[in-house]
């Protein structure tokens, strides 16, 4: 689902209990859902298109409903991302922009 910050708010604070939007959420077993609004803010701050943006979001919340977590799994789901976004032409990604 591609919507706005207005809706992955209210997905963020029904389902994580914080009270303000996020670029990426994702459901298992295969639903994601992403703000089309944040994906049009980021992309002219990493200095790419939105499309590039929603691209990066798809991956990470793909990378989720994979099982893996960056917050718990010392790097696994980082490597994985560098790993696909090589694979893909993709540039830096959430987790390599939370870092810096």
């Amino acid at each position: 689902m591609i919507a706005g910050d207005e809706d992955l708010s209210a997905l963020n604070r029904k389902f994580r209990g914080k009270n303000d939007a996020t670029d990426v959420l994702s459901f298992p077993p295969d639903d994601i859902a992403i703000s089309f609004d944040r994906a049009a803010k980021q992309a002219p701050e990493m200095q790419h298109s939105v499309e590039i943006e929603l691209r990066i979001l798809m991956l990470h919340g793909l990378l989720h409903l994979s099982g893996m977590d960056h917050h718990t799994d010392n790097g696994a789901m980082a490597r994985a991302e560098l790993r696909w976004r090589k694979r893909l032409g993709l540039p830096t990604g959430l987790i390599e922009r939370a870092i810096a």
